[in-house]
């Protein structure tokens, strides 16, 4: 397994961590992947180490910005981390993948992705995008062997959710999210994720309930609106 973050402590510790378990399982690479040169260093570092890399997990993310006075710089982060960093990664795999018939690229989205993030333009855009773009994959590539899935949950006990926020920053939207309902453990979205996988679902869906949400996103949209609108109100009392 490769592993890949921003240099620092982090990226070793989770590296360290897994090799405890299983000697020789995970090698970590400092990579940028908000940028088209990182995500080259990465799937290089990975055909050199690996060989034919079998699977791609787009799991980086970022949560920037919440409204249109957000800056310039966080749409521009957020866009390459949530969504550019993805397409970057697929394009240098689809060659290997297609030549040989087969290969799996998946990635992290959010519920924010299939329905909106309140309290985070940035965050919602980009994931909705994110979405998209697995969509195009599997559409495009399905019948070429490329296996396609997709993860949305909403709340995961992450550094992204740890600390409660204002209606100033980007943590109103955190403060949203834990109203929304359950907050799981990584740990449960990663045994859902490998059922997901082995069954090559598209969707993963940790929570359950999202799926409902999306239909009746799709039924009566305006009533939708209404009902995030009162959500809204009622957590950010906007």
């Amino acid at each position: 397994m490769v592993l890949a973050d921003l240099p620092g402590p982090g990226l070793e510790d989770v590296a360290g961590q897994l090799n405890e378990v299983r000697p020789g399982s995970a090698w970590a690479v400092p990579a940028d992947v908000s940028t088209q040169r990182g995500n080259e260093t990465l799937v290089d570092s990975a055909q050199q180490r690996l060989g034919f890399v079998d699977l791609f997990f787009a799991n980086a993310g970022v949560g920037l910005g919440t409204d249109l006075s957000t800056s310039e710089d966080d749409w521009a982060t957020a866009f390459a981390v949530n969504l550019h960093a993805h397409r970057w990664a697929a394009a240098l795999l689809l060659p290997a993948w297609l030549a040989r018939g087969e290969g799996y690229f998946a990635s992290t989205a959010s519920a924010a992705g299939l329905l909106s993030q309140i309290g985070s333009a940035p965050y919602s855009v980009t994931k909705h995008s994110a979405v998209a773009f697995a969509e195009w994959l599997s559409i495009t590539y399905g019948d070429r062997g490329l296996r396609v899935s997709c993860l949305c949950p909403q709340g995961v006990n992450t550094a992204m959710l740890a600390t409660p926020g204002n209606a100033d920053g980007f943590g109103a939207a955190t403060d949203v999210v834990r109203a929304a309902g359950r907050v799981l453990e990584p740990s449960d979205v990663a045994d859902t994720v490998i059922e997901a996988l082995r069954d090559e679902r598209f969707l993963i869906l940790p929570h359950p309930e999202v799926h409902d949400y999306v239909v009746r996103r799709a039924t009566d949209h305006d009533r939708w609106l209404a009902g995030m609108r009162k959500l809204q109100a009622r957590v950010l009392g906007r």
